[in-house]
Parts: structure tokens; C-alpha cells; sequence
């Protein structure tokens, strides 16, 4: 199928995409809980009968990959790049065997790249999941005049999210589409239920689906809280209220050695301390009942919003909170970062949630994020009970020796250097949002890709590695693969608007250019024909084979365009919300972006510690190309008068 019927039959289809972990990291219970570690050699089931992922043929993927590394080399560095592809590819040699190899594979396998996504690129990942991996996803601002209406807007907000939940559950979500091609759906029903558990080396996901109970955090206090009664009837959003203010009467006091920060540290950190508390049958029971909880509802201190000068401020402020709490001080205690959705209900109307990125991508979260919206909006009241028989909540104990405490400590130090180093800026660009360029017959989201491109240029003067996720999920367990947003076009486009002596109309010619190239590109992606999942499957095929990773993979070329320098993700909430996550690497700038009828919410973050990246240029820069571009629309069309 050619590039043009490809893009012909995409048209129409909303793509929301979410934070991924960079493609080439290097690899490194209760009998009530369902444990998912993905290490079987059992296939994958696949109800809905999609197509297998395919592997790409090696030659069009190493073609691709040149055409990807050459704006980020010098003619010396492309000959040596072109040298080892040519080696790689040559029959006989080392690709094509790893080629044959991936190709076994995929034919004993549903889809090939499943398992070892899971490991490489979440559970074996070493580095926090908070700022590296989880992101956040701010909430529309309320304000809560009283504690009464904080737990309202709480009570609501579970309600909702049941709702959903037995949608989900009572397979009524409508299946997704691409063209005429349905979307695996495989991943809402891990949304709720789920739970990451720490161990050396390696994480594991645990998943049960006839939870009936959510773990709620106040003042570092953990506890059960029931959504049924012993008659199994639903509590009432009454009731819920009532347990919620049960949880807040024995938590009144800051919990000063709350285990929760231990989610927010290092992963074999995290593990070791799981391992001593286990050791106490108490804490083991506590665990447990937090990994089988639905989801987690924290109910946060209230941390000043109103008082912020503006929406800029609020948006900054917000963005902190749902990823990283604003470290131990503030309310990052507060949390259990390993479950796969966290609530946050903020005293003075901070809302939102930070989500577990292993079990999903963002378009089960983004997807139940409108509709717990559109219920607030809609002030619905459940029909449901009251239940007769309500239980009490349960205030989880632990018993934390001095060896945890220390790790508590350890803990508390690290997220509060974490956080200090996470430069965020989110902000509204108001000017004009994707009717304008749809109006131009222009893709929104290759526009914006672009002026990302733009922006990093005008500051840099050089091309910046670009990171932008696309959804495979029209085969059986697909999850993402790679755009490289960063092309020969999109230099040439970024370097023809800094131009003053090109005009307008060829600068619109270089903008279209490299929109088409972006789009293109995005097509083949989505199909699982990018570069970056099927390289990743030629070096672990080497790794699990004992064979020696070739040199490609320490290449310039390939190490240069891998540097995701921008890391970007289009998180498509119909409601005026937006998502929020830390950079890919320690110069590189993290981009979410919520393209909305008239106006694109950013969010925007940096390594303060870092030297060579500002947070307040980036968006300076970003806000500069946004108006340069749509200036030259302008001066390039003809009137109409």
C-alpha cells in the first residue's frame, strides 16, 4: 500500500498518544492476586482476532534509518554509518542472521515485541517510575470552599470512575478504529485493578478484577475503604462521603514515616525495602491489600492554587503535584506511585491523577478522563443504594524497623532532589489552536511537530533528536512505535524560516514539505514499519542469543538520532486538561501537548541541573514559531477579496 492511500485512509482518525521510555534501554503474592510478569512462553491471547505485528524487511528499516541519521552527522560520521549498514545488511552477515532469528520469533509468538517491551522499556527500567515514567495528567482547576465539597468532587470522581470501570468490564467500550482497521482494546481492561511490585532487577505487574475496595492516602496515612456493603449493594456518593470523612477524623496528624514515599524512589531502592517489609505479616497483608485496591484516591493537603498569579502559575503548580507530589514536604508522600491510577483530590482544588505507565498507554486514561469530566459536569447522582450495611474503612498498619526507616529517609532525600530538578513550564497558547490549521488543509499534529522542531533549531542551531509515539495497536498486543520527528525536510523547513531572504512562499513550500515528510512517516508507524522497535529487536535477538551486539548499535549515527533531545507526546482530552511528564535524557526538553479547537494546552519540563536547557527559552522560542508560522500562512495566501 502506498504512502498516499496510507495517509487517505488515516484521515479522520484522532491520534492520542502518550510518554514512553526511550526505545533502546538496555535490558538488565496472594493467592487472590493474578500475577502478570510476561515471562511465559505461552502465546498472548488474542479475542479479537487482529493481525500479528509484523517484522519489517531489514532493508527498508536500514534504508529508513539512514535517511533518519543524516541531519544529525557530518559527511565523515554518514559514510562510516553508511558503511556499517551496508556491512549489516550483506548477505550472509550478522543482520540478516538476526533477521532470521527475529523472524522465528514473530512466528511463535502473537506479537513478537510484547514481552520484551514490558521488561526493557518499564519493568526493568532502574531509574524511578515518578519524572521518568509516570506522567501526570492535570484536571480542569475547582475550587472547594470547604472540606465538604472537596470530598463531594471526590466522591464523584470514584463514582465515575466505576462507571466506567464496568464498562470496561462489561465489554461496552466501543472498539477503536483506524480507517477500517479495529484497535486492540486489550489495554482498558488493565486500567483498574492493577498494581506494579517492586523486585530487583526486574518489576512485576499484579492484576485483579473483582476488586471491591480503593486505597485512600491522607496525611501519608494509608487506608481500605470499601465501595460496597456487606449487602453488595454500591455506596451512595453520601456514604462515600461519610467513609471519607472517617479516613480524614484518624489521619488528622502527618504521617512522618509513611511507606508510600517508597514507591517514588529507585526501583531496586524500592525493591530491597519491599523485601524487609514482607518479612512482617502485617506488612505483607498491608501490601497486598494496597496491589489489589481498584484504584488509589489521595486526598491531598491543600498547597496554595488560588493564591498563584495565574493560570500560568496554577498549570506549573498542578503539573508538580500529579507528578511528583512537590517532593516529601508537600504531598509526595501522599501517593503510591506503582499503582496504575492514582486520584488526586487537592484541598483547595487541585485535581487530577498520576498514572503507572507499564499496563497502558494514554488513550484508556485519556478516554476516562473526559467521561469522569463530563460526569462531574453533568452533576450526576447515582441512582445506586444507599447500601444497608456500609463497613467501616480500615487504617492499614505497618511496621517500620529502623533498617525501613532509613530507606523512608533515603527516600524522602531523593524525591526531594528530584523534584527541585524538574523546571516545568505549562502554559495555553491562545492565539489559535487546530480549526486554523485544519482551515490551511494542514495535519495538527505534523504542524505542531514541526514548530517543536522549529523552536529547538532557532535556539540550538542544530537538529534535535525527536521522540513522538505512535500506537500500533491494530495488531494483537500493540503498544507504540517511534516517529522520528526530526527529518532532512524539517531542518531544511526550520532553517528557510530563519532565512530573511527566503519568502514567504517558499518558506510555506519547506513547511508543507516537511509536514508531508512527518506525516508520512506517522503513517508507517502506526502500521509498525518505523525504525526504532525493529532495530530494538535485532539487538535483544543478539543479547537472548549470546550473539554480539554489532557495531551499528554503537555507531554515532545511531547513538546521535537516539539522544531524544525532545520527547514529545499528543494527549488529545477533550476537556481542558492536560498531561505532563519529565524529559527522555539530561539535555532534552519533555513536550505533552493538547491540541484543542481554538487555543493548545503545553506542557513543557527541563533538568534544572542542567546547563544547556531553560524551560523559559524552550517556550519562548515554541510561542515564536507558532506565530512565524502562522504568519507566513498568511503572507504566502492569496486573498480572497
Amino acid at each position: 500500500m502506498t504512502a498516499t492511500k496510507n495517509l487517505k485512509m488515516m484521515r479522520g482518525i484522532q491520534k492520542v498518544c502518550s510518554h514512553n521510555r526511550c526505545m533502546f534501554l538496555e535490558p538488565y503474592a496472594s493467592s487472590l492476586l493474578v500475577t502478570c510478569n510476561y515471562t511465559s512462553s505461552k502465546p498472548a491471547p488474542n479475542p479479537q482476532n487482529l493481525p500479528r505485528l509484523p517484522v519489517p524487511k531489514l532493508a527498508d528499516t536500514l534504508q529508513k534509518y539512514l535517511k533518519t541519521v543524516k541531519p544529525h552527522l557530518n559527511d565523515e560520521e554518514f559514510a562510516v554509518t553508511t558503511s556499517l549498514v551496508k556491512d549489516f545488511l550483506a548477505e550472509g552477515g550478522l543482520g540478516q542472521k538476526l533477521q532470521g532469528l527475529l523472524q522465528s520469533r514473530a512466528e511463535k509468538h502473537i506479537n513478537w515485541l510484547e514481552e520484551w517491551w514490558l521488561n526493557t522499556a518499564y519493568l526493568e527500567y532502574r531509574d524511578p517510575v515518578v519524572v521518568f515514567s509516570s506522567p501526570g495528567l492535570v484536571f480542569p482547576f475547582r475550587k472547594f470552599p470547604t472540606q465538604e465539597d472537596q470530598l463531594k468532587y471526590a466522591a464523584k470522581t470514584l463514582l465515575a470512575a466505576l462507571e466506567y470501570k464496568a464498562l470496561i468490564d462489561g465489554n461496552k467500550i466501543p472498539t477503536e478504529m483506524m480507517g477500517k482497521s479495529p484497535l486492540d482494546m486489550g489495554q482498558y481492561k488493565k486500567v483498574f485493578g492493577t498494581c506494579r511490585i517492586p523486585g530487583e532487577k526486574r518489576d512485576k505487574l499484579s492484576y485483579n478484577e473483582n476488586s471491591k475496595h480503593i486505597t485512600v492516602i491522607h496525611n501519608n496515612h494509608i487506608f481500605h475503604v470499601d465501595m460496597w456493603g456487606e449487602d453488595g449493594v454500591l455506596l451512595s456518593e453520601d456514604q462515600i462521603i461519610q467513609q471519607l470523612k472517617k479516613v480524614i477524623e484518624q489521619s488528622s496528624t502527618p504521617n512522618v514515616k509513611g511507606v508510600g514515599i517508597l514507591t517514588s524512589d529507585n526501583r531496586d531502592n524500592w525493591a530491597k525495602a519491599y523485601q524487609q517489609l514482607i518479612k512482617d505479616n502485617v506488612n505483607k497483608q498491608s501490601l497486598e491489600d494496597v496491589e489489589r485496591s481498584i484504584v488509589v484516591l489521595c486526598l491531598d493537603a491543600a498547597v496554595g492554587l488560588w493564591e498563584c498569579p495565574n493560570k500560568d502559575a496554577r498549570q506549573n503548580l498542578a503539573a508538580a503535584q500529579t507528578i511528583h507530589g512537590s517532593g516529601p514536604g508537600c504531598n509526595g508522600g501522599n501517593r503510591w506511585f506503582d499503582k496504575t491510577v492514582q486520584f488526586i483530590v487537592g484541598a483547595d482544588g487541585l485535581t487530577g491523577l498520576t498514572y503507572e505507565h507499564s499496563p497502558a498507554e494514554g488513550q484508556p486514561i485519556a478516554v476516562m478522563v473526559d467521561y469522569i469530566i463530563n460526569y462531574l459536569d453533568q452533576n450526576k447522582t447515582k441512582p445506586n443504594g444507599p447500601s444497608a450495611k456500609p463497613k467501616p474503612p480500615v487504617k492499614l498498619e505497618f511496621v517500620v524497623n529502623s533498617e525501613v526507616d532509613g530507606m523512608i529517609k533515603t527516600a524522602q532525600n531523593n524525591l526531594d532532589k528530584l523534584a527541585s530538578d524538574l523546571e516545568l513550564n505549562c502554559f495555553t497558547y491562545d492565539k489559535y489552536g487546530k480549526n486554523f490549521i485544519k482551515s490551511q488543509k494542514l495535519s495538527p499534529d505534523s504542524y505542531l511537530q514541526m514548530a517543536m522542531q522549529y523552536a529547538f533549531y532557532r535556539l540550538y542551531k542544530t537538529p534535535g533528536a525527536h521522540y513522538e509515539s505512535a500506537a500500533t495497536r491494530m495488531y494483537a498486543g500493540g503498544r507504540t512505535e517511534t516517529i522520528r520527528s526530526c527529518s532532512i525536510e524539517s531542518i531544511e523547513f526550520a532553517k528557510a524560516m530563519l532565512d530573511s531572504n527566503v519568502p514567504p512562499k517558499e518558506k510555506m513550500a519547506a513547511l508543507k514539505k516537511a509536514i508531508n515528510a512527518h506525516k508520512d512517516y506517522t503513517v508507517q508507524a502506526l502500521q509498525g514499519f518505523g525504525v526504532d522497535r525493529h532495530l530494538l529487536g535485532l539487538k535483544l535477538t543478539a543479547i537472548e542469543n549470546g550473539i554480539e551486539i554489532p557495531k551499528l548499535y554503537t555507531d554515532d549515527g545511531f547513538k546521535k538520532s537516539a539522544h531524544m533531545r525532545i520527547s514529545t507526546s499528543q494527549v488529545a482530552c477533550k476537556c481542558d486538561a492536560f498531561m505532563c511528564y519529565g524529559p527522555l535524557v539530561s539535555n532534552g526538553y519533555a513536550t505533552c501537548y493538547n491540541p484543542r479547537n481554538d487555543d493548545v494546552n503545553f506542557a513543557t519540563s527541563a533538568f534544572v541541573s542542567n546547563p544547556e536547557t531553560s524551560c523559559v527559552k524552550y517556550r519562548s522560542a515554541l510561542e515564536e514559531a507558532l506565530k512565524d508560522m502562522h504568519d507566513v500562512i498568511l503572507h504566502s495566501t492569496p486573498s480572497k477579496l
